[in-house]
């Protein structure tokens, strides 16, 4: 084993690992931040109970997780060979016979857990946790998971009773200046004040809730009659809670069946043609995803190493723009083929070995090629720009935002090469 993996090959495992995880997080937090903000905002209009948000945003994260893992890899990856580069380690290991190949044995076998892993995630949990995420959704919607009462408005508990509360103590289980208007099949009406009052669960039927109220007055609407006016000490209410309505069976969209349901619909003579081709697109879409990460490696050295004698980062912005936007790729050629427009197989796989060639290409151009670039045009038109830039606004304007060891100095080069022939020149005369 000590053969297989060296000292330097456990250095680059620390250089790849922490960086990666890091990822994991920061983009696992950003993309959850945004969902969560608007579940609270969902869970509160419904009136359903805090902790539920919390259970939906654990269904969420193998979503999430099928990009961030993808994201995580191929930043981990850049970033140790990219501090390879800049601190000339590169050299010396390229120097005593280790090859990029011989370099990416740990990345690979890094990249080999992590596929296996996203294959479980979006093969079998991230259906689930969808479903159950539907699932949760409909039975806060109706009701099924609880509901809360909201102090200063009307709360209409079902057709007939709605109910209005001045404050709530212990957690809302005592209940302060209660009025309820209640209305009977037969159209009598019954508006009741109280000064406190409580829920009460009903042993007999638990789809009835008894409200018991505290001092109150009670006044009778009758049709075609007086009202009539009652004062009590104590009035149980019975209140009678909506039926739940039973959450639908899962298919109601492909991305909620597991790959071997997929299979199963997409291949079967069975279903019918739109059930084939949105379940072909959906497991052909995963199975990309997943395959695509072999490559990242590959990529991520090609767009880490950056020009002799320059700190370029335009390799890290470039990764995260090539991984997101292949991401959003796969999502149309998906959401196409499922329409029948276009045959699934090729919507995916051709995108794929569009990209599978242009990593190849860049791969082999840093890897094989004496001095090779894979983005060495865009590094000089990136320098160009750099140039434009300090000529409009002067290196003091642009600290902070270009790095001082990317500033181009030709410039100052010619002009000290300039100056210098000009007083050779006078000295001859």
């Amino acid at each position: 084993m000590s053969r297989f993996i060296t000292s330097a090959d456990r250095y680059i495992f620390r250089l790849t690992v922490v960086p990666m995880l890091g990822i994991f997080v920061l983009a696992a937090s950003l993309l959850m931040l945004e969902k969560m903000l608007r579940l609270f905002e969902f869970v509160s209009t419904e009136g359903g109970p805090i902790g539920v948000v919390f259970s939906m945003l654990l269904n969420v994260v193998p979503e999430y997780a099928g990009l961030a893992i993808p994201l995580g890899l191929m930043l981990g990856v850049l970033f140790a060979f990219r501090k390879l580069a800049t601190s000339s380690e590169l050299d010396v290991m390229r120097a005593v016979g280790w090859s990029y190949t011989r370099l990416l044995r740990v990345p690979y076998l890094i990249t080999f857990a992590l596929v296996a892993l996203n294959f479980a995630i979006v093969g079998y949990i991230q259906p689930n946790a969808r479903f159950a995420y539907e699932e949760m959704e409909f039975e806060l919607q109706s009701g099924a998971l609880g509901a809360s009462i909201k102090v200063g408005e009307f709360n209409t508990i079902d057709r007939r009773l709605a109910l209005r509360i001045e404050g709530s103590r212990d957690e809302g289980r005592q209940l302060d200046g209660i009025f309820a208007r209640l209305e009977d099949s037969r159209g009598q009406v019954l508006s009741i004040t109280a000064r406190e009052g409580q829920f009460l669960a009903n042993r007999e039927n638990r789809n009835t809730l008894v409200l018991r109220l505290m001092d109150g007055t009670i006044v009778h609407d009758v049709v075609n009659g007086t009202p009539r006016v009652l004062s009590f000490s104590q009035h149980d209410l019975p209140i009678d809670l909506p039926a739940l309505e039973e959450f639908r069976q899962r298919g109601e969209d492909e991305r909620e069946y597991i790959l071997p349901q997929l299979l199963e619909i997409g291949w079967s003579p069975d279903s019918s043609g739109i059930e084939r081709a949105a379940s072909q697109a959906a497991f052909n879409y995963r199975m990309v995803e997943v395959v695509m990460m072999l490559m990242l490696p590959l990529l991520a050295v090609a767009l880490a190493i950056p020009p002799k004698r320059s700190t370029s980062s335009l390799g890290v912005f470039l990764s995260i723009v090539i991984v997101v936007a292949y991401h959003k790729i796969n999502q149309y050629g998906s959401d196409v083929a499922a329409l029948g427009q276009v045959d699934p197989f090729l919507a995916l796989w051709g995108p794929f070995a569009v990209m599978v060639a242009i990593i190849g290409w860049m791969y082999y151009q840093v890897a094989f090629v004496p001095g090779g670039q894979a983005i060495g045009f865009l590094e000089s038109f990136w320098k160009k720009i750099r140039r434009r830039l300090r000529k409009l606004l002067g290196r003091d304007k642009l600290k902070g935002f270009v790095a001082e060891d990317e500033f181009d100095d030709q410039d100052d080069h010619d002009t000290h090469g300039a100056a210098t022939r000009q007083r050779e020149a006078m000295s001859d005369a």
